[in-house]
C-alpha cells in the first residue's frame, strides 16, 4: 500500500470523504513557502493563498481537483459535514491553471473552538472532457459550499476512484476572522 493510501486510511479520510484511497501524491506548495505533506499541521495564515498543484497526469486526459474540509460540522447529520474550498474540472493533464474553475479557492478557516480539521485534496481522472452543471462560485462566496459530498460529486460525473491525493491539518489562528470578514460572514 502506498504512503498516500496509508495516510488516507489512518486519518479516516477513507471512508469519511472517499470509499477508496488514491495511490499517488499531489504536490502542494503554498506561496508562504509551506508544503502540505499527508497530514502535517499548517496554519490558516500559511495556506491563505492558492497553492501550486502538481500531480502525475496523462497530458491527453482531463482531471478534476477537489479541495474539501470534511470536519466542518460535527453534528449527527453527516450531509452538512463537508465544506468544499476549491473545485477545478476539465484540467488538461496537470495544468490546473487551464482547468475550469467551478469554485474559486478559499483557504482554511476552521472556526474557533472546533479543534483541528483535515483539509483534503483529491484528483480524479475524468472519462473525458465533461459538462458540469454546478453553479460557479467565486472565492468571495460561501454560498453553495456547505453540505458538499466528494463521494456524490464523483458518482454524479462517473469519475471512478481517485488517482492522487494529499492533505494537511489546521486549526483556528488569528487569520480566520480576517478570512470570514472577506467572505462577508
Amino acid at each position: 500500500m502506498s504512503l498516500v493510501a496509508q495516510a488516507f486510511e489512518s486519518s479516516k479520510i477513507v471512508p469519511d470523504v472517499i470509499p477508496s484511497p488514491p495511490t499517488k501524491t499531489i504536490e502542494l506548495k503554498y506561496p508562504s513557502g509551506v508544503i502540505a505533506s499527508q497530514g502535517n499541521e499548517l496554519t490558516p495564515t500559511q495556506v491563505k493563498d492558492q497553492p501550486s498543484v502538481s500531480f502525475e497526469a496523462d497530458p491527453d486526459s482531463f482531471y478534476t481537483l477537489i479541495f474539501t474540509d470534511p470536519d466542518n460540522y460535527d453534528g449527527p447529520e453527516e450531509v452538512y459535514r463537508e465544506w468544499h474550498h476549491w473545485l477545478v474540472v476539465n484540467i488538461p493533464g496537470s495544468d490546473v491553471a487551464n482547468g475550469e474553475v467551478l469554485s474559486g479557492y478559499i483557504g482554511s478557516g476552521p472556526p474557533e473552538g472546533t479543534g483541528i480539521h483535515r483539509y483534503v485534496y483529491i484528483v480524479y481522472k475524468q472519462p473525458g472532457e465533461l459538462e458540469f452543471d454546478e453553479e460557479r462560485l467565486s472565492n468571495k462566496s460561501v454560498e453553495g459550499r456547505p453540505a458538499f459530498s466528494t463521494k456524490k460529486f464523483a458518482e454524479k460525473y462517473n469519475l471512478g476512484a481517485p488517482v492522487a491525493g494529499n492533505f494537511y491539518r489546521a486549526q483556528f489562528d488569528d487569520y480566520v476572522p480576517k478570512l470570514y470578514k472577506s467572505l462577508g460572514v
